[in-house]
């Protein structure tokens, strides 16, 4: 589960009159539409797919722990880091080309991904992919508003809208198709492999179906910031990478001097974007956008929702495939209840009474808490929980549905029209942030307590989860106090 509204769409304009008489391409908005949204669809299809792969990735490529969270993890870190960057290469080279050039990145790092011979080419080639991402997404929104006008451009968002609702329960379910299928004796390569005809033919039919940008109202003027991009991206990399790997190092000197560089960094990245916009400059984060009412505690909520997400799906893939032994077919299907439910609370939640409205976020937020601790809890034992578990994961969807989707709309209802692409990058980023740190912080935690327990099986891998569920529980009830603090001033 999860969303990514691009930031960088800036106000909506329509096409161009160099667009829309350009003999050069198809104008047929539909067709236009269909090529966007496939690449949206495969690239958060992407974030998923490779859950229910990972057990399978671990055995073959003998990966450690931390192998297998990078290559998790790898995807969001160059994808967070990036994002705002992609936006504002759109701006400035033309959204057509760049969602091209970004689409033809995902899909060759996607094969290089599917023909990788070892756990440190996966990952590797894992933050090339994400990087691609980060170029083509941030197009897709901007190609829509400026594409589309009144209730065509309505159906577009609804569309668009649905893709980021049912990606995530596709590409759990479609990884453990892949994956069990064992197609010519891949195992879990297909899973990559798969992006590589269909980013092909997307790219034959988008060089044919984008219109043509118009040179003459290409954004000049935002610079792309790479200083901060670097001390961003400085700082990211030396909080994660001791996070993953200090658990099987036993937390040597250099983890604990990582994480106080990284928030070095971080400090100078934050010093660096106030002067830059002091200056009058183009920060990768303007510093106004935080004093907007509800950003802030939007950024705090965003984080805690999506680190108790990937959290809580990336230890629960490891004991269901690695304690319960499931095939990755049923636990793609098992995770299916959780990714549903976020997908019809996410689309709904607009529509239900305005009394229930200002208690979603703080509700969502103790509905998620208790899902998540009662996973653990009727999985102690080492079954496979009967119907109470699939109650759970449909709670634990409710939950952060209920949790996310009203914060992000709240929070981006609130910021004046010049900041909105500004805003809207920085809380896509802070989505991607949070997923990064829940897989690092939470499957280290389950990781750790799975080694103390010592022989492996199903009790003791329950026993670890249950410990991960509890501390993922707590994540979420500081989401609900949040709102509640909130609420109360």
């Amino acid at each position: 589960m999860t969303t990514t509204t691009p930031a960088g769409t800036g106000p909506a304009r329509g096409p161009s009159p160099e667009t829309s008489k350009d003999p050069g391409t198809d104008n047929r908005p539909g067709r236009l539409l269909a090529v966007v949204l496939a690449g949206q669809f495969m690239a958060l299809l992407d974030v998923f797919i490779v859950n229910v792969a990972v057990p399978t990735i671990g055995s073959e490529l003998h990966a450690s722990g931390a192998g297998l969270q990078l290559v998790v993890a790898g995807y969001s870190i160059s994808y967070a880091v990036l994002l705002i960057t992609g936006a504002r290469l759109g701006d400035r080279l033309g959204h057509r080309r760049v969602y091209l050039a970004g689409l033809a990145l995902f899909t060759a790092a996607s094969l290089a991904c599917g023909l990788a011979r070892g756990t440190g080419e996966l990952i590797a080639f894992r933050l090339v992919q994400g990087a691609g991402s980060a170029v083509m997404i941030p197009q897709v929104l901007s190609l829509i508003q400026r594409n589309f006008t009144g209730e065509a451009r309505a159906r577009a968002l609804g569309a668009y809208s649905a893709v980021l609702a049912t990606g995530a329960a596709a590409g759990q379910v479609l990884g453990g198709v892949l994956v069990s299928a064992d197609l010519f004796g891949t195992g879990w390569r297909p899973v990559f492999l798969v992006n590589v005809p269909v980013g092909l033919v997307l790219l034959a039919v988008g060089s044919r179906v984008l219109p043509r940008d118009d040179v003459h109202a290409l954004e000049r003027s935002r610079g792309l910031d790479l200083p901060g991009l670097v001390l961003l991206a400085a700082a990211v990399s030396l909080f994660t990478v001791p996070l993953v790997l200090g658990q099987e190092e036993d937390w040597p000197l250099w983890s604990w001097l990582s994480l106080g560089a990284a928030a070095v960094f971080f400090i100078a990245f934050c010093l660096y974007e106030s002067r830059l916009a002091r200056r009058g400059g183009a920060p990768l984060i303007a510093p106004r956008v935080l004093c907007h009412p509800g950003v802030g505690l939007a950024v705090f909520r965003l984080l805690a929702v999506m680190a108790v997400n990937a959290g809580f799906l990336f230890a629960l893939t490891l004991h269901v495939q690695g304690g319960l032994g499931y095939s990755a077919l049923r636990a793609g299907l098992t995770f299916a209840p959780t990714a549903v439910v976020f997908g019809l609370v996410g689309l709904t939640w607009r529509n239900w009474p305005a009394a229930w409205q200002r208690a979603l976020i703080p509700a969502g937020f103790m509905i998620a808490a208790v899902s998540v601790a009662g996973v653990g809890r009727v999985l102690k034992d080492g079954g496979d929980g009967g119907l109470w578990l699939y109650v759970a994961f449909a709670g634990v969807g409710a939950g952060l549905a209920l949790g996310f989707s009203p914060t992000l709309a709240k929070a981006l209802a609130t910021v004046r029209p010049e900041d909105a692409a500004d805003a809207s990058g920085l809380l896509v980023t802070v989505t991607q942030l949070g997923q990064l740190i829940g897989v690092a912080a939470f499957g280290t935690l389950f990781l750790n307590r799975l080694e103390s327990l010592g022989a492996p099986g199903a009790y003791t891998s329950a026993d670890a989860l249950l410990a991960c569920t509890y501390a993922l529980a707590a994540t979420a009830t500081l989401g609900a106090v949040s709102g509640l603090v909130r609420r109360r001033r």
